[in-house]
């Protein structure tokens, strides 16, 4: 009798086995998608950092990196809860946590469209006020400020909850099927949307082809999504109001900063 009930709890215990196996494999796969991320906008990036607005080029090229881009900040961050999707559906549908992924980085790209709809459209507007030496770095500071105050407001707050707490953001929505786990992807993604377009509309500020500034970036947002405390945000924010003070009142101060027109 004993050697039976040894033989179900073995049973069972292989299956449970089997999906932390792959779960495991499924965030090792993602950092090590991020990390070739980092690698190739590395490469991709390098001696392109015109500081603040710079040139977004065509639309598609602006696609390419920053899907890339948004791949190799956001997929660590969010491994957790593509971790708990798999443990939830890989039984059912081993390609469904890849189809999550797809639908969270659909919903970065509609976002790096609506950015780059922005930046044409305020090029378009602004014209040469968007140079450095008229303004610019006020606008760039201005633009750091309202990242800052955003960080502050119950809408922040809202999306940052749904990003710490992957189950409830995820049976919250459930959807079943192929369909569903993209969709789903869609609504963890457009969270992480809410949480983060002001970070990311500071690294247009700082230079958006800058590793540096997109390192930093990523770090605050790992570091807001990891640490479940309200002052995190609190010192986020802190950060970027210094980053705006010193970006109109000693630029020169940033080691990473390219200022437009000036050395590199």
């Amino acid at each position: 009798m004993d050697i039976r009930a040894s033989r179900g709890d073995a049973g069972g215990l292989a299956p449970a086995y089997a999906a932390m196996r792959a779960r495991l494999g499924l965030v090792v796969t993602l950092f090590a998608l991020a990390g070739l991320g980092w690698l190739w906008a590395g490469r991709a990036m390098k001696g392109m950092d015109a500081g603040p607005w710079s040139s977004l080029g065509t639309v598609a090229w602006f696609l390419g990196v920053w899907v890339v881009m948004m791949a190799a900040m956001m997929l660590p961050s969010v491994a957790p809860t593509i971790a708990l999707f798999t443990r939830l559906t890989a039984r059912s549908n081993p390609l469904a946590p890849w189809l999550f992924v797809a639908g969270y980085l659909l919903t970065w790209m509609a976002a790096g469209l609506v950015a780059y709809l922005v930046g044409v459209l305020a090029s378009a507007t602004l014209g040469d006020a968007l140079r450095w030496d008229h303004a610019g770095r006020a606008i760039a500071a201005a633009t750091l400020g309202l990242a800052a105050a955003y960080e502050l407001t119950p809408f922040k707050d809202v999306c940052l909850r749904a990003c710490r707490s992957p189950l409830g953001a995820l049976l919250g929505s459930w959807r079943d099927g192929p369909v569903g786990a993209v969709k789903m992807g869609v609504r963890n993604g457009a969270w992480c949307v809410g949480c983060c377009w002001a970070l990311m509309a500071s690294l247009f500020a700082l230079g958006l082809m800058s590793l540096s500034w997109m390192a930093l970036v990523a770090g605050l947002i790992a570091i807001e999504k990891t640490l479940p405390w309200r002052r995190v945000t609190l010192g986020v924010a802190g950060v970027l109001l210094v980053l705006a003070v010193l970006l109109v009142t000693a630029p020169n101060a940033l080691p990473w900063l390219t200022i437009p027109g000036g050395p590199m």
